[in-house]
């Protein structure tokens, strides 16, 4: 099945006041080439979220954009116990050179509770990884849904081109096979006329028409040529995207058809080669898009 290299997914998770948000865009590229953007905290796992996204897409210009927000009235903290402990000691021992009778209390540390009371993103960063992994796989699924949905209308397209292709190739090959003989007695004709009453010697004369028959003759070419449209119906049925091998495949049609072009020697037959070129320059220009 063929796919578009085009696409577009934009997914996200919420859990225990985290969100993540993963963005994936894919263009048209000659290889597959993954640009990643990731938070700080988990640029560590580049090369992992690089290989998830290679088993899925083969070629394309590929962008990840993976982001992940905090809902602060959810968010968990952390508190530092020791710091709290050393920050009482040390207000109680400045109480004492200031001579204040008061006591410390709990509201003269709250005063400095950003030094022992934190919150923290790296303390749920294992919760944070696994809604990435599940954010990215649905994004790679949703784009695949996409690119497949794109490919089946370009297959469609590439069909009915090859098909026409198809039946113009046939028609080359029949006009090959009546060429021949009008050939050989258009030959004959005209080296008659040459001779005119001069004796002429057949065996040289059939030898001669042979060779020039055999520089006419387009039938190896017109095989050849329908065994690459059997290998590019092939490669439309295929599971995979067969993106690669039709282009060629393309190549080697186009370079078929200029060979009967420049052999045929035939108006009709030269005019069904500038249509075949045409259709295979449009379906070249669609395969493009083609992983």
């Amino acid at each position: 099945m063929l796919k578009s290299m085009t696409g577009y997914s934009r997914t996200t998770s919420t859990a225990n006041g985290v969100t993540v948000n993963c963005e994936i865009k894919s263009l048209n590229g000659r290889f597959l080439e993954i640009n990643c953007r990731l938070p700080k905290n988990h640029s560590h796992h580049e090369i992992e979220v690089r290989d998830t996204v290679r088993k899925e897409i083969s070629r394309g210009n590929v962008s990840v954009n993976i982001s992940i927000d905090f809902d602060e009235s959810v968010k968990p903290f952390v508190l530092n116990t020791e710091a709290a402990l050393e920050f009482y000691k040390k207000l109680s021992e400045l109480n004492k050179k200031l001579k204040i009778k008061e006591p410390v209390s709990l509201q003269n540390l709250m005063y400095f509770s950003n030094n022992f009371y934190r919150k923290d993103e790296d303390d749920n960063e294992d919760l944070q990884w696994k809604l990435v992994k599940k954010v990215l796989a649905d994004s790679l699924k949703n784009i695949q849904k996409m690119k497949k949905a794109e490919g089946q209308l370009i297959s469609k397209d590439l069909f009915d081109r090859m098909k026409v292709i198809k039946q113009n190739v046939e028609k080359i090959e029949s006009l090959g096979m009546e060429r021949i003989p009008e050939e050989r007695e258009r030959y004959r004709t005209r080296i008659a006329q040459l001779f005119e009453n001069e004796e002429i010697d057949e065996h040289r004369l059939a030898m001669e028409i042979i060779i020039m028959a055999d520089k006419l003759d387009i039938s190896e070419e017109c095989v050849r040529l329908n065994s690459h449209l059997n290998f590019y119906f092939e490669a439309l049925k295929s599971k995979d995207s067969e993106g690669r091998k039709i282009n060629f495949l393309l190549q080697e049609m186009n370079r078929e058809i200029n060979t009967i072009g420049s052999k045929a020697n035939d108006a009709v037959i030269s005019q069904i080669v500038v249509h075949v070129k045409e259709e295979l320059e449009r379906i070249r220009e669609q395969i493009q898009n083609i992983e």
